[in-house]
């Protein structure tokens, strides 16, 4: 888990109102500047800032407005926004509060006072940051979790349907690792699954792959736009990564030191194809290579309604 600068999207129409927060706010944050409410929509769109402060008096489309139209957008509702009002009314103010803004700073600006906020919001936005990646990893090997591949699939499959690329799913299990536990014990099998899940991670080199514990001793890899021959290759060196670890195991009926076995499913997706389907391919041909010896990898390539596979189990060297 790493943790990205925050950053802040100051709106107001009046451009030495937007100098003097970027001056002040600068050494907190990234500072993004816009100057009325359709440029902050579409600022807010791409950057996706941990912030926003919002001037509420604007033309063409007043601060109000502009916080409804992010509230109604799953892309931008979850960002605290903070109205920047010369206005004193209470029942503004309230009704500010109501459309979902977090706090308000008002005009003329005590310093002390806008640090202060900014620097207490942005501290809870990294808290509830932090506790939603650890809901999304795996305490034990700092990988993603099942919840986390789950809605990731979801996200890729997506983007496999519109540009009709292939996508592959690998399931990856741990080679006799009950007798590896029972006999060496928990602690040196929670060390196994975090050398494996780091040894894995690093052979993953490009920027799309992505793993994650699936559970137990059972991890998946999802590797978005790759054809069959890639996904043999790349999955190949992660099985040859593991092996090479040369961690001892004596109680292994394959091989004297740590194995894995991989199964992978090829396809390119369409929309009737589920999430479930594919796991359910991926996982059959994880079977087939335990039940063909173990310390290999089996693909099959289907075509887009999960029929006519071309399977290919790749032994090991």
């Amino acid at each position: 888990m790493t943790i990205e600068k925050q950053t802040v999207l100051i709106v107001d129409d009046d451009v030495n109102s937007r100098k003097m927060l970027r001056e002040q706010l600068k050494s907190m944050a990234k500072i993004i500047l816009a100057k009325n409410g359709i440029q902050a929509i579409e600022l807010a769109k791409q950057h996706l800032p941990t912030l926003i402060l919002l001037d509420v008096m604007m033309p063409i489309m007043n601060g109000f407005s502009v916080l409804e139209q992010l509230k109604q957008s799953e892309e931008t509702q979850h960002i605290n926004v903070i109205f920047i009002t010369a206005l004193d009314s209470h029942v503004d103010e309230a009704y500010g509060l109501k459309l979902g803004a977090c706090d308000y700073i008002h005009k003329p600006y005590h310093y002390e006072i806008v640090n202060a906020r900014v620097s207490t919001h942005l501290e809870l936005a990294k808290q509830r940051k932090l506790l939603e990646d650890l809901a999304h990893y795996d305490s034990l090997t700092m990988i993603p979790n099942r919840r986390f591949m789950e809605e990731h699939l979801t996200q890729e499959r997506a983007k496999a349907v519109q540009a009709k690329h292939p996508l592959c799913i690998a399931m990856i299990d741990v080679d006799f690792f009950k007798s590896y536990n029972d006999n060496y014990g928990h602690r040196a099998g929670d060390i196994v699954l975090k050398k494996v899940a780091r040894h894995i991670k690093h052979t993953l080199t490009r920027e799309s792959d992505f793993v994650c514990r699936y559970g137990g001793e059972e991890f998946c890899i999802i590797l978005p736009n790759t054809e069959i021959s890639l996904a043999e290759d790349i999955l190949e060196a992660c099985r040859l990564e593991v092996q090479n670890l040369a961690i001892e195991h004596s109680f292994s009926e394959i091989f004297p030191v740590v194995t894995v076995s991989i199964g992978a499913c090829v396809i390119t997706p369409r929309d009737q194809d589920s999430l479930e389907s594919i796991l359910v391919k991926a996982d059959d041909c994880l079977y087939e290579s335990k039940n063909s010896g173990r310390n290999q990898v089996t693909i099959q390539a289907f075509n887009s309604n999960l029929e006519e596979p071309s399977a290919q189990a790749l032994p090991e060297l």
